[in-house]
Order: structure tokens, then C-alpha cells, then sequence
């Protein structure tokens, strides 16, 4: 019985710049926990100059150290929804 032409295999076929994927796929990886960092070291570095100017230790430091780690992990979520859908930033 000959194939018809809605059992024909699929072919599997590669990325065309599969070498370019993949070293943008590394450069994600590798700038992700970074942006995490720097948004908690930053608003962690604001709070304790603040707390520091206006004699309220710990108070600046962890409310803004807890507003950097929220909005780290919102960029974090952004990059990484953009990088999945295919899109460019």
C-alpha cells in the first residue's frame, strides 16, 4: 500500500545558524545572574547610605535590598520570556 500524503515522516531539520543560537543562548546564561546582583547590590548599596545618612539602621537597607531582589527577578522573567519567544530585545 503506497503512503499517502498525510503519513509522510517528518524530516528533522537543524538551525540554520545553530552556532549563533547557541553563543546567544550562553551569553543569556551567563548575564542572568549578574542582573539579579547588581539590582540587589544596588539597592542594597542605596539603602545603607541611607540608613546611614539618617541614623535608621537596617531599615533602608533591607526594605530597598528587598525592592532590588523584586525587581531583579521581574528583569530576570522579562529576558527570559523575551529570549524564549524568539524575539529580539
Amino acid at each position: 500500500m503506497p503512503p499517502s500524503d498525510t503519513q509522510t515522516p517528518m524530516k528533522a531539520t537543524a538551525p540554520k545558524n545553530r552556532g549563533a543560537t547557541l553563543a546567544r543562548q550562553f551569553a543569556l546564561a551567563v548575564e542572568l545572574p549578574f542582573v539579579l546582583v547588581a539590582a540587589v547590590g544596588l539597592g542594597g548599596a542605596i539603602g545603607y547610605w541611607l540608613d546611614a545618612r539618617m541614623h535608621t539602621s537596617p531599615l533602608f537597607l533591607l526594605v530597598l535590598g528587598g525592592l532590588g531582589f523584586a525587581a531583579g527577578i521581574l528583569e530576570l522573567v522579562r529576558r527570559l520570556t523575551h529570549s524564549g519567544s524568539g524575539r529580539g530585545s
